[in-house]
C-alpha cells in the first residue's frame, strides 16, 4: 500500500505492505523538486514507480543503504534512467544482495543490486541546495540531506522517537547521540525533520535534542548499575521492566538490551 501527500514544497511518500487491511511498518520516501530521498521497500517498488510517472523525477539519494531504504532502486533506474546517490561506505552495500534476518524479508522484502554513485558534499536541484551530513550511529555510510535556507531535515533513521526503548543490534546508541545533536545545533532558522518512519516534526530542534538528553540520562542510569553489578539484563529489567516485543519478533536484532549494552560501551566520539 502506499499513502501520499505534501507538507510545503515535499510529497511525503509513505509505503508498507499490508495485514488485514492496515499498515505493517511504514517507510518512507520523500519528493521535492524532482529529487527523491530514499526509495522505500522491495515489496512496494512497483507501487512507487507508478506513483513517480505522474511526477517530476531527476535523481535519487540514498540515506543509507538498508533494504527499506533502496527497495525500489533497480526498478526505478529501469524505468526512469536516473542516477542515484549515496555515501561512498554504502555504495558497495547497495550493489549486492542483501543479507537478511526472516522478519526483513517479510515486512520488506529483499532490493535486488542497484548501481550508485559516490555522493559528494552537496546535492542541488533546480531550486534548493542540500548539504549531505554524514549521520553517523545507525549503520556506516548514512547520511542526513539539509536544506538550510527551508529548515528542512531529511533524517533517515537518525531519530526514531523521543525516548527510543530498542535498537538495532549494529547500532551505535552513543553516535546516535552524537549526530542528533550536531543536527539541533546547526545555525538555521528552523529544523523540520522529516523522518524515515513518516512523521514531519516542525519542532525537529526540540525532539533532537530531547532524544538525545533522554538516552545520555539512560546512560549515566545504566552506567550506575552496572558498576553495583547488575547484569545487561537485570539493567534492562530495572529500567524498562520486560522491554519490547520487538525482540522476540526480529530475533534479538532489535531489543532493549541492545541499547543498555550500546550505551554501556564508551564515551560519545
Amino acid at each position: 500500500m502506499i499513502e501520499a501527500d505534501r507538507f510545503e514544497e515535499v510529497i511525503r511518500i509513505k509505503m508498507s505492505i499490508e495485514a488485514d487491511g492496515r499498515a505493517v511498518y511504514w517507510t518512507t520516501a520523500y519528493l521535492v523538486d524532482g529529487l527523491l530521498i530514499d526509495t522505500g521497500c522491495a515489496h512496494t517498488a512497483r507501487e512507487l514507480a507508478d506513483f513517480l510517472e505522474g511526477e517530476k523525477l531527476e535523481l535519487v539519494v540514498n540515506t543509507h543503504f538498508h533494504e527499506d531504504h533502496i527497495g525500489a532502486n533497480r526498478l526505478i533506474q529501469e524505468r526512469f534512467g536516473v542516477e542515484i546517490f549515496a555515501h561512498s561506505e554504502s555504495v558497495p552495500l547497495i550493489n549486492r544482495v542483501p543479507e537478511l534476518h526472516s522478519y526483513q524479508e517479510y515486512v520488506w522484502g529483499s532490493p535486488q543490486p542497484s548501481r550508485v554513485s559516490v555522493l559528494g558534499g552537496y546535492i542541488t536541484t533546480r531550486n534548493h541546495h542540500f548539504d549531505l551530513i554524514e549521520a553517523r550511529g545507525h549503520c556506516p555510510g548514512h547520511v542526513a540531506l539539509v536544506e538550510k535556507g527551508r529548515g528542512w531535515c531529511f533524517s533517515g533513521d537518525i531519530f526514531i522517537n523521543d525516548r527510543p526503548k530498542v535498537i538495532r543490534m549494529d547500532e551505535n546508541a552513543r553516535w546516535l547521540m552524537g549526530s542528533m545533536r550536531a543536527l539541533a545545533a546547526l545555525p538555521i532558522h528552523r529544523l523540520i525533520l522529516f523522518t524515515s518512519a513518516g512523521r514531519i516534526i516542525p519542532e525537529g530542534r526540540r525532539a533532537l535534542t530531547a532524544s538525545a538528553d533522554y538516552l545520555e540520562e539512560t546512560a549515566a542510569r545504566v552506567r550506575t548499575l552496572a558498576d553495583k553489578g547488575f547484569s545487561i539484563k537485570a539493567i534492562r529489567q530495572e529500567l524498562f521492566g520486560e522491554g519490547s516485543s520487538l525482540a522476540a519478533l526480529t530475533g534479538g536484532h532489535f531489543s532493549t538490551e541492545n541499547l543498555v549494552e550500546s550505551l554501556l560501551a564508551g564515551p560519545v566520539s
